[in-house]
């Protein structure tokens, strides 16, 4: 069975998320695709980041009914710091007779040297399901030099281009300005029941 991995901060969810993971789910024939809520992303612990049941909360709204996906507690239940290599070795430990689909951006792609570990995490993982952006200026000959056997292991996602963040959705709620149908129904209406990412200029569309 093929098994997509797909983790971030989710802060909060959004319908960007669900079509980049519809479409990797279709195009890599994933069996199934785990939503993998990082707590405390190494990349991230200069900025404030909502807290994580209250992700978890919202992960779980924007995915109820969809029975290919499924929330993973794979760093949520760890100590931190949670990076990708160590994710992947968990489950793939968990799931030793299948194949684990990493997927990611270009951005990380083009960056996936600095991470940490980057050959351990290549190793462990049968394929890297990448969602490009216009701006990500890929150099996968360069790539393989760094990390050889790279190349054979992308598999490039062919998807809409989302101009949706969750980073701006906040922005919009702070300054009061349209946000709602940036979300699922589910996701917006958790958010309003409970108040979260609160402001006193909060629109309530």
């Amino acid at each position: 069975m093929r098994i997509g991995i797909f983790g971030g901060t989710f802060d909060p969810p959004h319908v960007g998320h669900l079509i980049l993971a519809g479409e990797a789910a279709s195009q890599l024939k994933l069996a199934r695709l785990l939503w993998v809520l990082t707590p405390d992303p190494p990349h991230k612990l200069s900025k404030v980041v909502s807290p994580a049941e209250q992700r978890l909360e919202l992960v779980k709204a924007e995915i109820e009914g969809e029975p290919a996906f499924e929330l993973s507690r794979v760093d949520l239940d760890r100590r931190g710091p949670h990076y990708a290599v160590d994710t992947l070795q968990l489950l793939a430990a968990a799931y030793p007779d299948d194949e684990l689909v990493y997927l990611m951006g270009g951005d990380s792609l083009r960056d996936l040297p600095t991470w940490y570990q980057p050959h351990a995490l290549l190793k462990v993982c049968a394929l890297l399901g990448v969602m490009r952006r216009p701006q990500d200026k890929i150099d996968l000959a360069a790539l393989e030099q760094g990390l050889p056997g790279i190349t054979q292991k992308v598999a490039f996602i062919d998807t809409p281009l989302v101009e949706i963040s969750s980073a701006d959705i906040r922005r919009r709620m702070a300054a009061g300005q349209p946000y709602r149908y940036f979300l699922t129904e589910r996701v917006y209406q958790v958010i309003r029941a409970k108040n979260y990412y609160s402001s006193p200029r909060t629109q309530s569309w």
